[in-house]
This record gives structure tokens, C-alpha cells and sequence, in this order.
């Protein structure tokens, strides 16, 4: 039995570029799911934003494709700000100090 044409034995994988893209921000989103680090949950989105960018302006792909990774995309940077000013608005109360309990 040979092995299938995108497989070689030392776990390397060869695909069409369209294709390795769209793994790898797949990959990405799991990983921006299952991390427990803001610093790097932000990092992930930023490079899924990119790659989807980068997705919906090649070639091999259909319009529609396109256009629907366009939205996501559009979705993505819209979560990815909305965090962002979340974390603004935490660094600037946490620079003020709490009242006291009482006052004397």
C-alpha cells in the first residue's frame, strides 16, 4: 500500500499554497482558543487577521470563498479591537487606587 501523495514519511506535509495557508490559520484559531494567556491570544489574532488577508487575495480561490473570508476577517479585526480597548480601559482603572472601606 503506498502512502497518499501529500504525505512523505518524515511527517512533512507538501499542499498548494492556498491550502497550507488555511491550515496554518486554522491552526492558529485553535490555538488562540486554548491558550490562557492574553499576551498570546492577542498575538494569535493579529497573525489570523494577517493570514486571512493574506487568504482572500489569492487566486486559487473562488469569489464567494473569497468574499466570505473577507467577512471573517472583517469579524476577527473587529474582536481584536474591541479586546484591545477592553485592556485599555483595565491598564487605565488600575492605575487609580481603591477608596478606603471607611472614611474617618
Amino acid at each position: 500500500m503506498s502512502a497518499p501523495c501529500c504525505f512523505k514519511q518524515d511527517e512533512e506535509y507538501t499542499m498548494p499554497c492556498a491550502e497550507a495557508l488555511l491550515a496554518g490559520t486554522l491552526a492558529l484559531m485553535t490555538a488562540h482558543i486554548q491558550t490562557s494567556s492574553a499576551e498570546q491570544r492577542e498575538l494569535f489574532a493579529g497573525k489570523i487577521v494577517s493570514n486571512l488577508g493574506s487568504l482572500s487575495e489569492l487566486s486559487a480561490l473562488s469569489g464567494s470563498f473569497k468574499t466570505m473570508i473577507r467577512n471573517l476577517r472583517g469579524r476577527w479585526q473587529q474582536q481584536t479591537q474591541l479586546v484591545q480597548g477592553m485592556q485599555g480601559q483595565d491598564r487605565e482603572q488600575h492605575q487609580w487606587h481603591n477608596s478606603p472601606k471607611a472614611v474617618q
